[in-house]
């Protein structure tokens, strides 16, 4: 059932309901909705230290993906590069480092969606072809990847993996002998989603974006080095200066030539993934032209502007709706405190591959500050219900804490529609709104109130035009149709 109030989605407080009938969406999503990844990426050309850098990069992009880890690099004329599952403190020692000699590099980290959580499906993604050697590191979800894997094999290609990138890979090589600028064009002609990539080769380092920029990529420099990062916050930690985005449909060779642009497609429609502000991206980044820690902010104070109520004081639940909760205490003057302390040795919840491992996350990441919270009326400011599981686990641990009320405030609208361009928060059907209204999943989750930021007030907190965004997860016009095998599975568009 779908819920509609003008604009403003709320439960429990000032609510006016209207429903209609919907479909769900069912598990088969994850048998056949096709790889959906959350990643980051990193490359350097031009410095001694290529490969220890983008240890650095990779861990400052740690929340990107915490599945596994990889890192190539290239003295000019020989690749290397190494690889595992985990996080990249762990995959990653001095000694291993030391043994990626070279002036080029590049790295990335892995959320996987789909295939197996194996070491052959983590990144670079390493090929020989004609004599070359082509890595490539990728962030997004190319919509069309069933159909050409399948046009692929039957024209001869053999695939070592099950992801997404290798396609991009193949495409490159049937093209090769026209160059690689050439190669990397007639690539992103065929290929259709979200790609932010890097990739290199045995002496350049490449980044390509897909036209409509779903996801973020940046472009930096590091003396006479040049850098490219899925978020300023890595160029920040090596102490890289930021020149500017990688435009989106924007080609980036970087080789001994310096420097050079390649747009092969025409201006489009941008489709700005807004997830990245809510919850991807670090709040010490700067992405599509804003900062993440000034969007959440104001995201926290449209809050307080669509829902003012009377509370003893508001809190977070760490780390995400810590920024907002600060701009929706600043604009509504009730007192912020921390209701909870997070255990920092746990990793992100939404991030773990597997639910049983997202329940025990929830158990042991935060604890309630039991003296703060009894006898008090609480508002809740988190940056979205999902699922709603780890939600309801919350407030009952916050409700045996002794909290007499509890409001929770979502820094966005409610979540209704599957990505298809890079951010799974759709496995298994799991998207509570899909089929729930807020006053139903206020009941679920076991809160006072419920109350959703509206559409238009999660916009003007970005500062940008509502068509610069993709939208879908939230009103499911897809900016790029999903193809045939997806469409099945999503709702009804209102």
């Amino acid at each position: 059932m779908e819920e509609r109030t003008g604009g403003v989605n709320c439960s429990g407080y000032a609510m006016r309901e209207t429903t209609r009938e919907k479909k769900a969406v069912t598990g088969a999503l994850v048998e056949r909705g096709g790889p959906r990844e959350s990643c980051g990426v990193f490359g350097i050309y031009g410095h001694e230290d290529a490969a220890k850098l983008t240890y650095f990069g990779l861990y400052a992009l740690q929340h990107r993906g915490q599945e596994s880890a990889g890192i190539a690099a290239s003295t000019g004329k020989s690749v290397r590069v190494y690889k595992q599952m985990g996080l990249a403190t762990d995959v990653f020692s001095e000694e291993v480092l030391n043994g990626l000699p070279g002036h080029v590099a590049m790295g990335h980290v892995r959320y996987s969606t789909t295939g197996s959580s194996v070491e052959k499906n983590a990144q670079p993604f390493v090929v020989h072809h004609s004599g070359k050697t082509l890595a490539i590191g990728h962030n997004g979800n190319l919509i069309n990847a069933r159909r050409l894997r399948s046009e692929l094999e039957q024209r001869g290609s053999i695939f070592q993996t099950t992801m997404d990138s290798e396609i991009i890979v193949h495409l490159i090589a049937r093209n090769i002998q026209h160059g690689i600028e050439e190669a990397l064009a007639r690539t992103m002609l065929e290929i259709k989603g979200a790609y932010s990539c890097v990739l290199m080769t045995d002496d350049q380092l490449i980044a390509v974006r897909d036209p409509n920029g779903w996801r973020p990529l940046c472009l930096g420099r590091l003396k006479e080095a040049w850098v490219v990062a899925s978020e300023t916050c890595a160029l920040d930690l090596i102490d890289a200066e930021y020149i500017r985005d990688v435009d989106p449909g924007e080609i980036v060779i970087i080789d001994g030539a310096g420097l050079r642009s390649i747009k092969p497609f025409s201006e489009r429609r941008k489709s700005f993934c807004i997830f990245e502000f809510i919850y991807f991206a670090r709040p010490d980044s700067n992405i599509f032209g804003r900062n993440v820690y000034d969007v959440r902010k104001k995201l926290g104070k449209r809050l307080a502007e669509e829902y003012p109520l009377q509370a003893d004081f508001a809190m977070p639940l760490p780390d995400s709706g810590s920024y907002a909760a600060i701009g929706y205490c600043q604009a509504s003057g009730i007192p912020l405190e921390m209701g909870v302390i997070r255990n920092h040795y746990v990793g992100r919840t939404f991030i773990e591959p597997s639910q049983a491992m997202r329940d025990f996350g929830v158990k042991v990441k935060l604890n309630p500050v039991r003296g703060l919270l009894k006898g008090k009326r609480v508002v809740i400011i988190e940056d979205s219900i999902i699922r709603g599981t780890t939600s309801r686990m919350r407030i009952k641990t916050l409700r045996q804490a002794g909290a007499e009320k509890i409001h929770m405030m979502i820094s966005c609208p409610p979540h209704r529609y599957p990505c298809f361009y890079g951010i799974d928060f759709s496995t298994k059907g799991e998207l509570i709104a899909c089929e729930h209204t807020v006053e139903e999943i206020r009941r679920y989750i076991g809160a006072d109130s419920l109350c959703y930021l509206s559409m238009k007030g999660m916009i003007e907190a970005t500062g940008l035009p509502a068509d610069h965004f993709c939208l879908a997860c939230f009103d499911g016009r897809y900016p790029l149709e999903p193809e045939d095998d997806f469409s099945k599975l999503c709702l009804e568009k209102p």
